[in-house]
């Protein structure tokens, strides 16, 4: 075990299931698997998949608390992961397959995990296949899968919608998809029509493009269709729909619902982020091509959104400009802009990486809850705490200091407390160096309760219980041994908000 880390929770989730009389569950995922704990103990109670082979073929002789064969360094990006007969296996209905709860991996991250409100379901995007994956949640914590699609592009962010029944996903190349919780045995007509459309010539021309990427840009266009003449591209096998779509790479995606002021229904809205800054509220289907505004606000790429349980009418984003943005969203209105730079750090460039709101119950008196927001900043060992006010604004608190990067964060609102991914791969505050001395740094997650101070929220640590068992189980090992280029590509598979960053290229561009 000497000389190996530990991979570390990219994404944790907790599943409340006392509604149906089963234990609540902590689901996350590590590497290329997604983990089921029992919340209270801290038990593993499944991991998924289990006994898959490796994803590059390569052994790398690594032990570690959980025994593995699979390799944890990704696979070459240029490798072809979808066959003939993975397409022949994604268009089987689930209740014909008999080995899909346990697939060949082609995937080495699993970045979003999206439980079902009932608990009975967990929705899983495999990262190098770009698998939007639903699995069955058993009574036991059990994981299996019975369904499998593969998207056109990587979807970025995942929601569910319409009572669970409906999982919607956007994407890196700018679409919002709808997709059936659970696909049909026998779909009435399964929608072809995306992406089919025959290559047609561009419509710019040397005549109304003038700078030089531009140029370049026609004449690739030129060169494809060339070489491809009208060829179709065909488009997912599997019953889908596409809602939206955006001129720029999908960032995040919200879906809400709020009480109509003229009537007792209920109207539903998509809210989409992008690269470009922008933030659109659309209607939610089935007229999701209908704009209700935008929220413009930001000078650089917006990352997270965030509505709180709450306050549905309030909006909360962040992203690469060093602020946050409170918006009463309907309206198109910023309500406040908060700053969250450091002010003794050089580093100016920071980049949000997630937003989650909490409603914990304090420990000295469950009657009093504590509405928070958390934001993380991708490559910070701090946790900013605030409270979001009555009339919208936030009222910073003493941030949360934990002893690696902040990955992830769940909230478990009635036991009060909140459950912090650490990477223990990366030293404190760098997304690039890794650390030397692997027996002292096998944390995954950390556990905080909220501590009522006069003045102010306060947070103290949990250092027993659920937290403690789930680091002493770990998850696969990271061999020492891997090589620079390896440790490069785990790096930015991790950390890759700075990508959407723009960069200036010269005055003719």
């Amino acid at each position: 075990m000497a000389g190996n880390l530990q991979h570390p929770f990219q994404c944790v989730q907790f599943i409340e299931r006392q509604s149906s009389g089963l234990q609540d569950l902590l689901v996350a995922s590590a590497g290329s698997r997604v983990y089921s704990y029992a919340v209270g103990n801290g038990q593993r109670l499944a991991v998924w998949p289990q006994n898959v082979e490796s994803v590059n073929n390569e052994s790398t002789g690594s032990t570690g608390p959980e025994s593995s064969s699979d390799s944890q360094a990704p696979p070459e990006k240029k490798r072809k992961v979808s066959s003939e007969n993975e397409q022949n296996e994604h268009s089987k209905s689930a209740t014909e397959s008999s080995d899909k709860s346990q697939p060949s991996v082609t995937w080495s991250t699993v970045p979003l995990l999206v439980p079902s409100s009932d608990g009975r379901h967990l929705v899983a995007l495999t990262g190098e296949d770009k698998t939007i994956r639903v699995l069955k949640v058993a009574e036991d914590g059990t994981l299996e899968q019975i369904s499998a699609r593969s998207m056109p592009k990587r979807p970025s962010s995942i929601v569910l919608a319409g009572d669970d029944s409906t999982i919607l996903s956007a994407d890196k190349f700018g679409d919002v998809y709808s997709l059936p919780l659970i696909p049909s045995d026998n779909p009435a007509r399964i929608q072809r029509n995306l992406r089919q459309a025959k290559v047609s010539a561009p419509v710019a021309s040397n005549l109304t493009v003038h700078t030089k990427r531009n140029l370049a840009s026609l004449e690739q266009q030129k060169k494809y269709l060339e070489q491809n003449g009208s060829q179709e591209k065909p488009g997912p096998d599997f019953e889908h729909q596409l809602l939206l779509g955006h001129v720029s790479l999908l960032t995040d995606l919200a879906f809400v619902s709020l009480q109509s002021e003229s009537s007792n229904n209920k109207r539903s809205y998509v809210l989409t982020a992008d690269k470009d800054e922008h933030i659109r509220v659309s209607r939610g289907p089935p007229q999701s091509h209908v704009i209700e505004n935008y929220c413009l606000g930001h000078n650089s790429f917006v990352s997270s959104l965030c509505i709180p349980q709450w306050a549905p009418e309030f909006l909360v984003s962040g992203g690469g400009d060093g602020y946050l943005i409170v918006w009463k969203w309907l309206e198109g209105r910023i309500i406040e802009r908060v700053s969250i730079l450091d002010e003794t750090s050089e580093n100016k460039e920071v980049a949000v990486r997630g937003i989650w709101a909490a409603s914990l119950s304090e420990s000295a008196d469950p009657s009093k809850v504590s509405n928070v927001i958390l934001v993380a900043i991708d490559g910070s060992s701090k946790l900013l705490s605030y409270a979001l006010e009555a009339d919208g604004t936030l009222k910073s608190h003493s941030p949360i200091q934990v002893s690696g990067n902040v990955l992830s964060v769940s909230s478990m609102d009635r036991n009060g407390m909140i459950l912090v991914s650490i990477d223990s791969v990366r030293e404190a505050g760098s997304t690039q160096t890794w650390r030397t001395n692997p027996a002292s740094a096998q944390t995954l997650v950390e556990a905080f309760g909220v501590k009522p101070e006069t003045g102010g929220l306060q947070w103290e640590p949990i250092t027993e219980g659920m937290a403690s068992s789930i680091n002493a189980q770990g998850t696969s090992s990271v061999p020492a041994t891997i090589s620079e280029k390896q440790k490069q590509e785990m790096n930015e598979s991790l950390y890759n908000l700075g990508n959407l960053r723009k960069r200036g290229f010269g005055d003719d561009d």
